[in-house]
């Protein structure tokens, strides 16, 4: 499994036979390069955690270049069905197996709206499971016991955590959150966007350093892979 950071919460994640882009926030981040479009972007299928425009700017022109299955809670995915676009609708709890691998739907503490003032529903994360891998993509989330349920069930490769402050988890909590899932490997998003969220890369490192887990911060573009 491939993943590659696309700035602020977008992640592009190349699995063998198909292509899964999550939040796709790109064309109005400021911090994405010109070298960086969403042109030529096909993904067969896109995961949405929450409604917000940060996290969902990019999905109707991307739907236009590759047609994709839209993978998300039951109000936002009827949203994006009543434009047209193929969907599946999910809500917290439930799991559902596809080509690719299983996702589950997972608690998230945050809220909810789309900028046209429609009702996102609740937010979630997701828990992937695919290519002989598990990762947590924890979406936009305060720190919550929930995430403790995860390992009683997954054995997980990787957790995505947010780790900005101000709008969901700060570094500190993030950390928590690590030990809450069990996870050693951590890679962090939704950070230096805005002037809200802009963190020392350095003291975050260093503090999950300290509690026995790796931070991986990729630049925009860079790929990891596990």
């Amino acid at each position: 499994m491939k993943i590659t950071f696309l700035g602020h919460a977008t992640l592009l994640l190349e699995l063998e036979g198909h292509t899964l882009l999550i939040d796709p926030f790109i064309s109005g981040n400021p911090m994405v390069p010109d070298t960086i479009s969403i042109k030529g972007l096909k993904p067969d299928y896109i995961l949405l955690t929450h409604a917000h425009q940060d996290h969902v700017l990019d999905v109707e022109e991307i739907a236009k270049q590759s047609d994709p299955k839209i993978i998300s809670n039951y109000e936002i995915a009827m949203y994006f069905q009543d434009k047209g676009l193929r969907v599946h609708p999910m809500n917290h709890g439930g799991s559902w197996t596809f080509s690719f691998g299983t996702i589950k739907y997972v608690q998230a503490v945050h809220t909810s709206s789309f900028a046209d003032g429609s009702y996102g529903g609740q937010p979630g994360g997701f828990v992937l499971i695919a290519d002989g891998k598990t990762v947590y993509i924890a979406g936009d989330t305060a720190l919550t016991m929930d995430m403790k349920l995860i390992p009683m069930q997954h054995k997980l490769d990787l957790a995505v955590l947010p780790i900005g402050d101000n709008f969901t988890m700060g570094i500190d909590d993030a950390v928590i959150a690590a030990n809450f899932v069990e996870c050693t490997k951590v890679l962090g998003y939704h950070y230096d966007t805005f002037g809200y969220i802009e963190i020392d890369h350095k003291k975050a490192k260093e503090s999950f350093e300290k509690a026995g887990r790796e931070l991986y911060l990729l630049g925009i573009g860079e790929s990891m892979s596990i």
